[in-house]
């Protein structure tokens, strides 16, 4: 799958080259105001796509953070599309200056995956989980446990990018996708796992421990 290794995701390079040669040709005419911004906005694109190393935690049983970003809902919440019953939603907002590499929570068989177009609402209101264009990874562990992962474009985000296809096997902590400009992540686990982040905690993608399965 791409961007394993990649300091910069190989989506943000169309938009840095662009950048950088709108710069160029600015500053080869001499139009140095311009110059500065699209230089800025060059920068600024590089820094929006980095792709940094993250190592997962030792725990194996953990189901980490499949994003970088601050928690804006834990709770229960109805889940028809697969688990077809309650289950426990824990929410992460990116912002613009947040890594948009998404990680895999866990280590397992992609059974299904789906594909919504929506709206663009702000991805920090709950309502954006249901109304948002969206994708989602419905997975099993090898221990038979399943996790539900969605990436939701937010206000700015206008594309979602998924690497695996169904059957793929993730292992915990690598890339499997991101979000251009600010977005959300829903993970939902079955009833009666245990979470261990609340709200307004920040989380690091591969690194922070989300929960764990009954």
């Amino acid at each position: 799958m791409r961007n394993q290794n990649q300091p910069v995701a190989t989506e943000g390079y169309p938009f840095i080259g662009l950048f950088a040669f709108v710069t160029l040709v600015f500053a080869l005419l001499g139009w140095g105001l311009l110059t500065l911004v699209f230089l800025g906005l060059t920068l600024f694109t590089i820094y929006f796509f980095r792709n940094p190393e993250r190592s997962a935690p030792a725990d194996a049983d953990a189901v980490i953070a499949p994003a970088d970003g601050k928690v804006v809902f834990v709770g229960e919440v109805n889940e028809d599309r697969y688990f077809k019953s309650r289950a426990i939603k824990v929410s992460i907002f990116m912002s613009v200056f947040d890594v948009h590499v998404n990680r895999a929570p866990c280590s397992g068989k992609v059974l299904d995956m789906f594909y919504h177009k929506g709206e663009f609402l702000n991805a920090a209101l709950d309502k954006a989980s249901l109304q948002n264009e969206q994708g989602g990874i419905f997975l099993e562990t090898g221990k038979g446990q399943r996790l539900l992962f969605v990436q939701i474009a937010g206000l700015i985000a206008r594309r979602i990018v998924t690497y695996p296809v169904v059957g793929d096997v993730l292992e915990r902590g690598m890339r499997y996708g991101l979000i251009r400009f600010g977005s959300r992540v829903d993970v939902y686990f079955p009833l009666g796992s245990e979470i261990k982040v609340g709200l307004g905690e920040r989380t690091r993608a591969g690194e922070s421990i989300l929960g764990y399965f009954r």
